[in-house]
Protein backbone atom coordinates (compact mmCIF):
# COMPACT_ATOMS: atom_id res chain seq x y z
CA UNK A 1 0.00 0.00 0.00
CA UNK A 2 1.50 3.56 -1.11
CA UNK A 3 2.29 5.63 1.67
CA UNK A 4 0.13 8.75 1.97
CA UNK A 5 2.16 11.72 0.79
CA UNK A 6 0.37 14.02 4.16
CA UNK A 7 -1.29 12.15 7.17
CA UNK A 8 -2.57 14.74 10.07
CA UNK A 9 -2.92 12.72 13.29
CA UNK A 10 -4.42 14.37 16.21
CA UNK A 11 -3.98 17.79 15.30
CA UNK A 12 -4.90 20.56 17.64
CA UNK A 13 -4.10 24.07 17.34
CA UNK A 14 -5.67 26.59 19.49
CA UNK A 15 -5.63 30.39 20.14
CA UNK A 16 -4.66 31.55 23.45
CA UNK A 17 -6.50 35.02 23.90
CA UNK A 18 -7.43 37.10 26.67
CA UNK A 19 -11.20 35.86 26.25
CA UNK A 20 -10.45 32.18 26.40
CA UNK A 21 -8.50 29.16 24.92
CA UNK A 22 -10.19 28.99 21.10
CA UNK A 23 -9.98 25.67 20.03
CA UNK A 24 -10.36 25.90 16.28
CA UNK A 25 -8.82 23.04 15.09
CA UNK A 26 -9.36 20.27 17.86
CA UNK A 27 -8.18 16.48 17.17
CA UNK A 28 -8.80 16.52 13.65
CA UNK A 29 -6.68 13.40 11.46
CA UNK A 30 -7.27 12.54 8.25
CA UNK A 31 -4.28 11.72 5.02
CA UNK A 32 -3.98 12.45 1.16
CA UNK A 33 -2.52 9.91 -0.90
CA UNK A 34 -0.24 10.59 -3.89
CA UNK A 35 -2.84 11.59 -6.74
CA UNK A 36 -5.67 11.87 -4.35
CA UNK A 37 -7.66 14.97 -3.71
CA UNK A 38 -9.52 15.30 -0.63
CA UNK A 39 -11.80 17.88 -0.14
CA UNK A 40 -12.38 19.61 3.73
CA UNK A 41 -15.86 21.40 3.39
CA UNK A 42 -18.02 22.78 6.37
CA UNK A 43 -19.74 26.61 7.90
CA UNK A 44 -17.40 29.66 8.01
CA UNK A 45 -15.56 29.11 11.48
CA UNK A 46 -15.40 25.19 10.89
CA UNK A 47 -11.71 25.31 11.33
CA UNK A 48 -11.02 24.41 7.62
CA UNK A 49 -8.49 27.22 6.77
CA UNK A 50 -6.74 27.18 10.23
CA UNK A 51 -6.15 23.42 9.47
CA UNK A 52 -4.26 24.28 6.02
CA UNK A 53 -2.56 26.97 7.84
CA UNK A 54 -1.21 24.73 10.50
CA UNK A 55 0.05 22.57 7.95
CA UNK A 56 1.91 25.13 6.31
CA UNK A 57 3.30 26.24 9.65
CA UNK A 58 1.63 29.25 8.86
CA UNK A 59 -0.33 30.12 11.96
CA UNK A 60 0.65 32.98 13.59
CA UNK A 61 0.23 33.85 17.36
CA UNK A 62 -1.63 33.76 19.82
CA UNK A 63 -2.11 30.67 17.92
CA UNK A 64 -0.10 27.59 17.79
CA UNK A 65 -0.03 24.21 17.26
CA UNK A 66 -0.28 22.58 21.09
CA UNK A 67 -0.66 18.53 19.87
CA UNK A 68 -0.76 16.29 17.15
CA UNK A 69 1.89 15.41 13.84
CA UNK A 70 1.79 16.92 10.57
CA UNK A 71 3.94 13.85 8.63
CA UNK A 72 4.97 15.01 5.36
CA UNK A 73 7.07 12.58 3.80
CA UNK A 74 7.50 10.50 6.79
CA UNK A 75 8.79 13.99 8.64
CA UNK A 76 6.37 16.17 11.26
CA UNK A 77 5.85 19.32 9.96
CA UNK A 78 4.74 20.47 13.25
CA UNK A 79 7.90 19.99 14.87
CA UNK A 80 10.72 20.79 12.11
CA UNK A 81 12.81 23.76 12.22
CA UNK A 82 11.24 26.88 10.31
CA UNK A 83 14.43 27.22 8.41
CA UNK A 84 13.68 23.51 6.59
CA UNK A 85 10.38 24.26 6.56
CA UNK A 86 10.80 27.83 4.53
CA UNK A 87 12.68 25.39 1.36
CA UNK A 88 9.52 23.21 1.80
CA UNK A 89 7.32 25.70 1.35
CA UNK A 90 6.66 26.49 -2.77
CA UNK A 91 8.65 23.43 -3.96
CA UNK A 92 7.45 20.63 -2.37
CA UNK A 93 4.42 21.92 -0.38
CA UNK A 94 2.32 24.59 -2.10
CA UNK A 95 -0.25 26.63 -0.81
CA UNK A 96 -3.16 28.35 -3.21
CA UNK A 97 -5.23 31.20 -0.57
CA UNK A 98 -8.60 32.85 -1.07
CA UNK A 99 -7.50 36.16 -1.22
CA UNK A 100 -5.01 36.10 -4.25
CA UNK A 101 -3.52 39.50 -2.92
CA UNK A 102 -2.16 36.89 0.15
CA UNK A 103 0.17 35.83 -2.78
CA UNK A 104 1.64 38.40 -5.62
CA UNK A 105 3.29 41.50 -4.40
CA UNK A 106 1.53 44.49 -5.82
CA UNK A 107 4.77 46.08 -7.21
CA UNK A 108 6.26 43.81 -9.24
CA UNK A 109 5.28 42.98 -12.76
CA UNK A 110 4.04 39.04 -12.61
CA UNK A 111 6.69 37.55 -14.59
CA UNK A 112 9.43 38.71 -11.82
CA UNK A 113 7.68 36.99 -9.28
CA UNK A 114 7.05 33.53 -11.21
CA UNK A 115 10.45 33.87 -12.52
CA UNK A 116 11.81 34.29 -8.64
CA UNK A 117 9.45 31.74 -7.14
CA UNK A 118 10.65 29.33 -9.49
CA UNK A 119 15.11 30.01 -8.98
CA UNK A 120 14.12 30.22 -5.47
CA UNK A 121 14.24 26.98 -5.45
CA UNK A 122 15.81 25.34 -8.40
CA UNK A 123 19.24 26.67 -10.81
CA UNK A 124 17.25 27.31 -13.91
CA UNK A 125 18.28 29.42 -16.58
CA UNK A 126 15.87 33.23 -16.84
CA UNK A 127 14.51 32.11 -20.17
CA UNK A 128 13.60 28.61 -18.61
CA UNK A 129 12.06 29.54 -15.67
CA UNK A 130 9.76 32.21 -18.11
CA UNK A 131 9.03 29.61 -20.04
CA UNK A 132 7.50 27.63 -17.49
CA UNK A 133 5.57 30.67 -16.18
CA UNK A 134 4.22 31.19 -19.66
CA UNK A 135 3.14 27.96 -19.61
CA UNK A 136 1.21 28.11 -15.93
CA UNK A 137 -0.50 31.28 -17.03
CA UNK A 138 -1.48 29.50 -20.26
CA UNK A 139 -2.86 26.06 -18.05
CA UNK A 140 -5.05 28.33 -16.16
CA UNK A 141 -6.85 29.79 -18.53
CA UNK A 142 -5.10 33.19 -18.90
CA UNK A 143 -5.00 34.62 -22.47
CA UNK A 144 -2.18 36.46 -24.33
CA UNK A 145 0.16 34.95 -21.34
CA UNK A 146 3.25 36.63 -23.15
CA UNK A 147 1.61 39.52 -22.83
CA UNK A 148 0.11 39.21 -19.35
CA UNK A 149 3.83 38.18 -17.94
CA UNK A 150 4.71 42.03 -17.88
CA UNK A 151 1.59 43.11 -16.06
CA UNK A 152 1.25 44.30 -12.79
CA UNK A 153 -1.58 42.82 -10.24
CA UNK A 154 -3.42 45.74 -10.63
CA UNK A 155 -3.96 45.40 -14.28
CA UNK A 156 -5.53 41.95 -13.72
CA UNK A 157 -9.46 41.52 -12.29
CA UNK A 158 -9.68 39.56 -8.93
CA UNK A 159 -10.66 36.58 -10.50
CA UNK A 160 -7.34 37.13 -13.10
CA UNK A 161 -5.84 37.64 -10.34
CA UNK A 162 -6.92 34.66 -8.14
CA UNK A 163 -6.04 32.28 -11.62
CA UNK A 164 -1.95 33.66 -11.23
CA UNK A 165 -1.94 32.97 -7.81
CA UNK A 166 -3.03 29.26 -8.95
CA UNK A 167 -1.14 29.53 -11.71
CA UNK A 168 2.00 29.73 -9.04
CA UNK A 169 1.23 27.11 -6.76
CA UNK A 170 1.59 24.65 -9.94
CA UNK A 171 5.02 26.14 -10.70
CA UNK A 172 7.30 23.87 -9.07
CA UNK A 173 5.45 21.10 -9.36
CA UNK A 174 4.83 20.54 -5.34
CA UNK A 175 4.42 16.84 -3.95
CA UNK A 176 1.29 18.73 -1.98
CA UNK A 177 -0.99 21.41 -2.51
CA UNK A 178 -3.12 22.86 -0.07
CA UNK A 179 -6.02 24.86 -1.94
CA UNK A 180 -8.04 27.36 0.60
CA UNK A 181 -11.17 27.97 -1.46
CA UNK A 182 -9.44 29.38 -4.57
CA UNK A 183 -12.17 29.59 -7.43
CA UNK A 184 -14.50 31.30 -4.86
CA UNK A 185 -14.08 34.50 -7.13
CA UNK A 186 -14.29 32.80 -10.65
CA UNK A 187 -17.04 32.73 -12.86
CA UNK A 188 -18.54 28.78 -13.33
CA UNK A 189 -16.93 28.66 -16.80
CA UNK A 190 -13.23 29.31 -15.59
CA UNK A 191 -13.73 27.49 -12.27
CA UNK A 192 -15.04 23.96 -13.89
CA UNK A 193 -11.46 24.50 -16.55
CA UNK A 194 -9.33 25.06 -13.23
CA UNK A 195 -11.32 21.91 -11.33
CA UNK A 196 -10.24 20.17 -14.72
CA UNK A 197 -6.65 21.04 -14.72
CA UNK A 198 -6.00 20.12 -11.07
CA UNK A 199 -7.97 17.32 -10.99
CA UNK A 200 -5.63 16.41 -14.16
CA UNK A 201 -2.06 17.68 -12.24
CA UNK A 202 -2.85 15.18 -9.19
CA UNK A 203 -3.65 12.53 -11.55
CA UNK A 204 -0.50 12.44 -14.14
CA UNK A 205 1.98 13.84 -11.61
CA UNK A 206 0.73 12.15 -8.35
CA UNK A 207 0.37 15.14 -6.32
CA UNK A 208 -1.62 15.01 -3.47
CA UNK A 209 -4.19 17.82 -3.35
CA UNK A 210 -6.19 19.34 -0.20
CA UNK A 211 -8.86 21.40 -1.44
CA UNK A 212 -10.97 23.93 1.18
CA UNK A 213 -14.25 24.62 0.48
CA UNK A 214 -18.09 25.46 1.32
CA UNK A 215 -18.89 24.40 -2.14
CA UNK A 216 -20.46 21.21 -2.04
CA UNK A 217 -20.40 20.75 -6.15
CA UNK A 218 -16.98 21.66 -5.90
CA UNK A 219 -16.43 18.40 -4.11
CA UNK A 220 -18.45 16.34 -6.21
CA UNK A 221 -17.04 16.87 -9.11
CA UNK A 222 -13.06 17.22 -7.97
CA UNK A 223 -12.53 15.03 -4.76
CA UNK A 224 -12.02 11.26 -4.12
CA UNK A 225 -12.38 11.89 -0.20
CA UNK A 226 -13.86 14.36 1.86
CA UNK A 227 -14.34 15.59 5.46
CA UNK A 228 -16.85 17.33 6.84
CA UNK A 229 -15.56 19.85 9.84
CA UNK A 230 -18.46 21.16 12.38
CA UNK A 231 -16.62 23.42 15.38
CA UNK A 232 -13.04 22.22 14.79
CA UNK A 233 -13.55 18.76 14.51
CA UNK A 234 -14.28 16.47 11.62
CA UNK A 235 -17.59 14.62 12.06
CA UNK A 236 -17.63 12.45 9.27
CA UNK A 237 -15.08 11.42 6.99
CA UNK A 238 -15.33 8.82 3.90
CA UNK A 239 -15.41 8.71 -0.05
CA UNK A 240 -17.46 11.28 -2.11
CA UNK A 241 -19.70 8.79 -3.11
CA UNK A 242 -20.31 7.45 0.35
CA UNK A 243 -21.15 10.42 2.09
CA UNK A 244 -22.97 13.27 -0.46
CA UNK A 245 -25.02 9.97 -1.56
CA UNK A 246 -25.77 8.65 1.92
CA UNK A 247 -24.50 10.87 4.64
CA UNK A 248 -24.08 9.56 8.30
CA UNK A 249 -24.44 12.71 9.99
CA UNK A 250 -26.96 14.89 10.31
CA UNK A 251 -24.98 17.87 9.44
CA UNK A 252 -23.54 16.59 6.74
CA UNK A 253 -27.41 15.96 5.26
CA UNK A 254 -28.33 19.51 6.57
CA UNK A 255 -25.44 20.63 4.10
CA UNK A 256 -26.68 18.67 1.38
CA UNK A 257 -30.33 19.45 1.70
CA UNK A 258 -28.99 23.38 1.65
CA UNK A 259 -27.90 22.95 -1.89
CA UNK A 260 -30.16 23.93 -4.49
CA UNK A 261 -30.90 21.19 -7.05
CA UNK A 262 -32.71 21.34 -10.31
CA UNK A 263 -33.94 17.76 -9.77
CA UNK A 264 -36.30 19.41 -6.93
CA UNK A 265 -38.13 22.34 -8.41
CA UNK A 266 -40.81 24.29 -6.03
CA UNK A 267 -39.46 22.60 -3.10
CA UNK A 268 -38.07 24.50 -0.15
CA UNK A 269 -34.21 24.51 0.99
CA UNK A 270 -33.87 22.66 3.80
CA UNK A 271 -32.31 25.16 6.24
CA UNK A 272 -30.40 23.88 9.50
CA UNK A 273 -31.39 25.96 12.32
CA UNK A 274 -29.41 28.16 14.39
CA UNK A 275 -25.85 29.00 13.86
CA UNK A 276 -22.27 27.14 14.97
CA UNK A 277 -22.20 28.31 18.27
CA UNK A 278 -19.11 30.15 19.28
CA UNK A 279 -15.75 28.33 19.54
CA UNK A 280 -15.27 29.54 23.15
CA UNK A 281 -18.15 28.53 24.90
CA UNK A 282 -19.06 25.02 22.88
CA UNK A 283 -21.74 22.94 24.73
CA UNK A 284 -20.71 19.87 26.58
CA UNK A 285 -20.90 16.81 24.20
CA UNK A 286 -21.80 16.79 20.73
CA UNK A 287 -21.59 20.81 19.89
CA UNK A 288 -23.98 20.53 16.60
CA UNK A 289 -26.70 19.03 19.00
CA UNK A 290 -27.97 22.36 19.61
CA UNK A 291 -29.21 22.33 16.28
CA UNK A 292 -29.95 19.15 15.30
CA UNK A 293 -33.54 17.81 15.16
CA UNK A 294 -32.21 13.80 16.13
CA UNK A 295 -30.49 15.45 19.44
CA UNK A 296 -31.74 14.01 22.81
CA UNK A 297 -29.91 13.35 26.07
CA UNK A 298 -27.47 11.19 24.85
CA UNK A 299 -26.05 13.76 22.65
CA UNK A 300 -24.55 15.22 25.89
CA UNK A 301 -22.07 13.06 26.09
CA UNK A 302 -19.05 13.02 24.29
CA UNK A 303 -20.23 10.94 20.92
CA UNK A 304 -17.05 8.93 19.62
CA UNK A 305 -16.19 7.89 16.44
CA UNK A 306 -18.12 5.04 14.42
CA UNK A 307 -17.16 3.09 11.16
CA UNK A 308 -19.83 2.63 8.57
CA UNK A 309 -17.43 0.04 5.99
CA UNK A 310 -15.21 1.07 3.72
CA UNK A 311 -12.97 3.68 5.73
CA UNK A 312 -15.94 5.80 6.12
CA UNK A 313 -16.18 6.91 9.67
CA UNK A 314 -18.74 9.70 11.78
CA UNK A 315 -18.83 11.14 14.96
CA UNK A 316 -22.84 11.34 16.29
CA UNK A 317 -24.84 9.35 18.55
CA UNK A 318 -27.84 8.71 16.27
CA UNK A 319 -26.43 8.40 12.99
CA UNK A 320 -28.73 8.53 9.36
CA UNK A 321 -27.25 5.07 8.56
CA UNK A 322 -26.56 1.71 10.26
CA UNK A 323 -23.16 1.56 11.56
CA UNK A 324 -20.84 -1.29 11.03
CA UNK A 325 -19.38 -3.42 13.65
Amino acid sequence: MTAPTLAVEDLRTWFHTRAGVVKAVDGVSFSVAPGRVMGLVGESGSGKSVTGFSIMGLVDPPGRVVSGRILFGGRDIATMPEEELRHLRGRRIAMIFQDPMMTLNPVLRIDTQMIEAIQAHEAVPRDEARRRARDALGQVGIPSPDERLAAYPHQFSGGMRQRVAIAIALLNRAELIVADEPTTALDVTIQGQILFEMQRLARQTGTALLWITHDLSVVASLADEVCVMYAGRIVERGTVDDVLDRPAHPYTAGLIGSVPSRNQRGIPLQQIPGVMPSILSLPGGCAFRTRCARADAACAGEPAERGFGAGRVARCVHPLVEPVP
